[in-house]
């Protein structure tokens, strides 16, 4: 039994997370669901309708939307995503892509002085794909990362603060409780509320994140594709040195950008997280 069945999930939450971290990490032909339900107390049959609730489709569909040849349909299905010029305004579920982002670039200044002279609200809150730390400056949201069993709260939010060291800190997390919702909850993602995001990097990075903005959810790209729409074709290796630093995970979305084969490559945050996203994008859009 793996160390996810022996979870003893008190909340929808916690049952949630619990079995996307299972399916994440079991190959779909290994995934013994029933045998799952009994150890976190419910039945197949609740298991899956609250999984369907929260996912919008089955245990059994999320375990093959995570496979690996997944990240390859993705990348088939696509037709010239970042050549495309998206409208304003919500148009087709493709839109859900940005979560509604509203976001701005710090100037180089703030990025050179490390942060110096911001102040950062950080915190932690549940997410579908474990404890979600954010950083928040006054200008909007700087970081998000994950903690789990591996990594604590605290270790992820030092994660993010060594990105900006000379920043300034004060944990509350009833203040990123409300913007942490907003960000993993799709019936929050209000055209009249943007979640507004604030991007600290090299000219470079910010200009590879704002690329990664555009690719729509349950959609996939290349690090190479990537190079190309920014107009540096050359520079794939540099690309994915960018999507690796992004700061704000998830909102960002470095986790759709794949090997050119369509491998899931690393993920800072691990690659059964990368493939519970995913595999949880691909719910939304079929919702």
């Amino acid at each position: 039994m793996s160390k996810h069945e022996t979870i003893i999930a008190n909340s929808d939450y916690e049952t949630v997370q619990a079995a996307i971290a299972y399916l994440s990490e079991t190959l779909p032909d290994e995934t013994d669901l029933p045998r799952f339900a009994r150890a976190i107390g419910l039945t197949e049959r609740q298991l899956t309708d609250l999984f369907r609730r929260w996912c919008g489709l089955s245990p059994k569909s999320f375990a093959q939307a995570v496979a690996l040849n997944h990240a390859k349909k993705l990348l088939a299905d696509q037709q010239s995503v970042l050549d495309t010029t998206y409208e304003v305004g919500l148009s087709s579920t493709s839109r859900l892509h940005d979560l509604f982002v509203t976001h701005e670039a710090m100037p180089p200044g703030a990025f050179r002085a490390r942060g110096e002279g911001l102040e950062m609200i950080w915190g932690a809150a549940p997410s579908p794909f474990g404890t979600a730390v954010l950083t928040m400056t006054e200008y909007g949201l700087s970081g998000i990362g994950f903690a789990d069993e591996n990594m604590s709260v605290e270790e992820a939010f030092e994660d993010l603060a060594n990105r900006w060291p000379n920043a300034s800190y004060r944990r509350d997390d009833k203040a990123v409780a409300p913007v942490a919702a907003r960000v993993f909850d799709p019936n929050r993602w209000d055209p009249e509320q943007p979640v507004r995001v604030v991007l600290i990097g090299t000219d470079f990075e910010v200009q590879v994140w704002e690329t990664l903005l555009k690719i729509p959810v349950g959609k996939a790209t290349t690090y190479q594709k990537v190079a190309n729409h920014i107009g540096r074709p050359t520079a794939a290796r540099a690309v994915g040195g960018a999507v690796g630093k992004n700061p704000i995970s998830f909102v960002v979305p470095c986790h759709r950008v794949v090997g050119t084969s369509g491998a899931l490559t690393g993920y800072h945050w691990g690659v059964p997280r990368k493939r519970a996203i995913l595999g949880w994008e691909s719910g939304v859009v079929g919702a």
